[in-house]
């Protein structure tokens, strides 16, 4: 039986996996964590409670197990990869490394994005936090085997998130009860930018089989579903899920950057240095290996199971955004008075 580690193993990503992994009788599954979702966790499922940062507890928890493949996805910066070289290097077979697609080029030179795209993001101080985790966990691979593999996810959600691109601070949910309300929602640019989407469950079939696999060690794969979207298409099939009318306004993303950033929004980033910019991800390499995977679950499908969790579940996903509702209302008015006066 094979071991498997993950650090973190319930966020929206990996939750995923260690749901699948705990079904297939031949890999043996262990978190470790501070134990915050214990309950959603499945039964068979070992648990270490341990904050990851303290290395001496880390240490004890673990005692002298070695694992097969350990899965980092906590990881932001440079400093927590050291950690987990210091702590990890001889007791694994295998270190995954959740990164980001954002860390491709921006702007891209083309819209086809393979592993061998650019990795430049002057936008995104997330971005190059995780360019500069890849570029201190390949050092190690080169100089002395550290046997790492690194994964690029693209926009990738689960039944308590609904990917949207412009939303304040508490995420989506005042988008959507703008919607429920009638109100007109904000769309970057025109709409008409392409944008990868992917169901949890889907990124799970493209992750386990490079699990252990030899083939994955020193290299990078990114992991999508196929299913490309317009935002305007992503906004109006949220509106189709909610039964309301779409009452779309379109404004430049680089203005919403200027006005949004001073409220700590973050549109800088998640805007130019990612969702604003027309994406196509190749996927063949990761295919040559995990030959099962595809979009099973097109966003069509996803939005209305996100949406049925959501609508069930108020206390836990519906966060009122008073600041970014009354953000949007401003610049809708800004731009509408700007129409009025030219």
């Amino acid at each position: 039986m094979m071991k498997a580690l993950f650090i973190g193993g319930t966020g929206t990503i990996s939750m995923a996996i260690v749901r699948q992994l705990a079904k297939d009788p031949n890999w043996e599954v262990w978190l470790l964590n501070r134990g915050n979702r214990k309950h959603a966790v499945p039964e068979n499922v070992k648990q270490l409670i341990v904050d990851i940062n303290d290395e001496k507890a880390v240490l004890d928890a673990i005692g002298d197990m070695t694992f097969d493949v350990i899965s980092e996805f906590i990881g932001f910066t440079v400093d927590q990869v050291e950690r987990d070289w210091r702590l990890f290097r001889g007791r694994t077979r295998q270190y995954m490394y959740i990164s980001s697609a954002s860390a491709y080029q921006k702007p891209a030179a083309s819209y086809l994005i393979t592993e061998g795209t650019a990795l430049a993001n002057p936008y995104w101080e997330y971005s190059r936090n995780k360019i500069a985790c890849e570029n201190f966990l390949m050092e190690k691979y080169r100089e002395e085997g550290f046997p790492v593999t690194i994964i690029r996810p693209s926009h990738t959600y689960d039944e308590r998130n609904l990917p949207l691109g412009v939303h304040g601070k508490n995420g989506f949910w005042q988008v959507v009860d703008r919607m429920r309300q009638g109100k007109p929602v904000i769309i970057q640019g025109d709409g008409t930018s392409l944008w990868h989407l992917t169901f949890n469950e889907d990124f799970a079939k493209g992750y386990i089989p490079l699990m252990a696999n030899r083939h994955a060690i020193g290299e990078a794969f990114q992991i999508t579903g196929d299913e490309v979207l317009t935002w305007n298409q992503i906004y109006q099939t949220i509106a189709d899920a909610l039964g309301v009318e779409l009452k779309a306004v379109h404004v430049s993303s680089e203005f919403l950057a200027a006005v949004g950033d001073k409220y700590g929004f973050g549109l800088e980033g998640a805007l130019i240095g990612d969702k604003a910019v027309s994406v196509v991800f190749d996927n063949r390499k990761v295919k040559n290996i995990a030959r099962d995977l595809r979009t099973t679950i097109p966003f069509h499908v996803g939005a209305r199971i996100v949406l049925d969790y959501v609508l069930s579940h108020p206390e836990e996903c519906q966060k009122p955004d008073p600041e970014f509702d009354a953000w949007c209302d401003r610049v809708i008015a800004a731009l509408e008075n700007a129409k009025a006066e030219i």
